[in-house]
């Protein structure tokens, strides 16, 4: 709901939503405009639109767009498919029973992402109860992408990357074959420690989506895994995209802010900082420092979204 409402208005202000088409290339012209190339998934025609500037924000499938556009940013840079699966219980009387998120702590060797949690979910007015995330593999990059993502990601220049990743961080490998192979009945175990009375009939598997681990080129280690969300930009600013794992709501501020200062530095310095100040009081100010800010910052944020006041924090003394 509070992405149909960003895109209205969006639309409202003059933006044109374009659906069921495909970006399948990125092609920088001699004037430094870009060609986009689209593939229409209704009636399998293409098209062609020109832009100044463009932004990838195509989750697992930026990689391999900005691949495409040939900008050497982009360079040493790769990503590794993982599946987010859940079990999930659509039995009204279990779902019931338990109507919050529970989240619990991330196995050791585990990647942060895979920290478990149990919350009751809501989507067109069915309530059901997914539990996870257990991780699978598949060489898509997107849900129903192709299997050809990740062999045709692979360039000379982030082969080696990978292949450091994957002998330095044999714990992370260990966790993923293990999610991978693991039977049935082990995975219910899991789903047993935040809820004993689960019985299996009442489950089933679903593969809620994909994502791509960011694995990139190290001076020091010759590859490192890239964990949170990363913005690659070009060198003239004309494009920008964000690569990593669920660029959701807790980065997607951060990470448009960073796109508007690194693409439109004159811009955003000019006209548009004035604006992000009085939307984010605390913008440019660390908050771990000062309580007072950091509390005006909370009870300002609550009022907006309609919650109940955050307590202020108790004074410290040394």
């Amino acid at each position: 709901e509070v992405t149909r409402q960003l895109i209205d208005h969006l639309v409202d202000a003059g933006a044109t939503l374009r659906l069921e088409e495909e970006v399948t290339k990125l092609r920088r012209l001699a004037d430094g405009t870009w060609d986009v190339d689209v593939r229409h998934r209704v009636g399998f025609g293409t098209s062609t639109v020109n832009a100044k500037f463009v932004f990838v924000g195509a989750g697992g499938g930026a990689l391999s767009l900005l691949q495409s556009s040939g900008i050497p940013e982009i360079e040493g840079f790769g990503g590794f498919p993982i599946s987010g699966k859940f079990l999930r219980c659509d039995n009204p009387k279990v779902v019931r029973e338990h109507q919050a998120k529970v989240y619990g702590k991330a196995a050791v060797g585990a990647p942060p992402m895979s920290v478990p949690h149990l919350d009751t979910r809501v989507v067109d007015g069915k309530t059901s109860l997914p539990f996870g995330p257990y991780a699978g593999f598949s060489p898509n990059f997107l849900k129903k992408g192709s299997w050809w993502d990740l062999p045709g990601s692979i360039r000379l220049h982030n082969l080696w990357p990978m292949i450091k990743v994957g002998l330095s961080e044999f714990s992370l490998v260990k966790y993923l074959m293990g999610e991978v192979f693991a039977s049935r009945e082990k995975q219910l175990e899991a789903l047993r420690e935040y809820m004993p009375s689960a019985k299996a009939e009442d489950w089933r598997m679903i593969t809620a989506g994909q994502r791509v681990q960011v694995m990139k080129k190290d001076p020091k280690k010759g590859g490192v895994l890239q964990f949170g969300t990363e913005v690659i930009t070009g060198a003239d600013g004309s494009i920008s995209g964000l690569l990593g794992a669920s660029p959701g709501a807790s980065t997607a501020v951060h990470a448009m802010l960073d796109v508007m200062q690194r693409c439109f530095p004159e811009k955003f310095e000019n006209e548009w900082k004035s604006t992000v100040v009085a939307q984010i009081p605390a913008y440019g100010t660390g908050l771990n420092h000062d309580a007072a800010l950091a509390a005006a910052s909370l009870a300002e944020t609550a009022e907006t979204l309609g919650l109940h006041a955050a307590a202020q924090p108790a004074e410290v003394t040394a």
